[in-house]
């Protein structure tokens, strides 16, 4: 049977269990057709690049489904018909990648730097940095007739 990587992006304004409900209702639907879903992530609220529809955020999900095609053709026409739903894509893969996806894997990176980082208020001492060199910018606002003639500018 093929295998698919399908990713979708609900709108901002459903609630995460809303957004679990629409994995559930989804994987639901694959397993009445004839096929599984072998992996579910639920990658979170994430900033979109441009805006969708109307949403400059969207709750990210992924799922690894091993289905015939005729499965993944209905659950696509779901999502059209669904107004939560604002893209969707659906990728054949050979086989599916070992261990967690590569947004989880910057999560967890993100996560340790965070843990890692020191808070605000645990800042070692700078010290005395001394003084700062004097920049052109220092002398204060220069006036037009200082930087010479414009072209068009009488």
């Amino acid at each position: 049977m093929p295998l698919y990587e399908h990713v979708f992006l609900a709108r901002q304004d459903i609630s995460g269990q809303q957004a679990e409900q629409l994995v559930d209702q989804y994987k639901t639907l694959i397993e009445e057709n004839g096929g599984s879903i072998k992996k579910v992530e639920n990658w979170g609220i994430r900033n979109l690049a441009y805006r969708v529809k109307k949403n400059r955020k969207a709750h990210y999900a992924m799922m690894n489904i091993e289905a015939p095609h005729a499965a993944i053709a209905e659950m696509e026409r779901q999502m059209r018909l669904n107004e939560d739903v604002l893209r969707y894509l659906t990728v054949r893969v050979d086989e599916f990648e070992e261990g967690p996806s590569a947004m989880m894997q910057k999560r967890d990176r993100d996560d340790r730097r965070r843990r890692d980082r020191p808070e605000r208020g645990d800042r070692p001492e700078r010290g005395d940095r001394g003084d700062r060199p004097r920049r052109d910018d220092d002398r204060g606002p220069r006036r037009d007739d200082d930087r010479g003639s414009r072209g068009g500018e009488q």
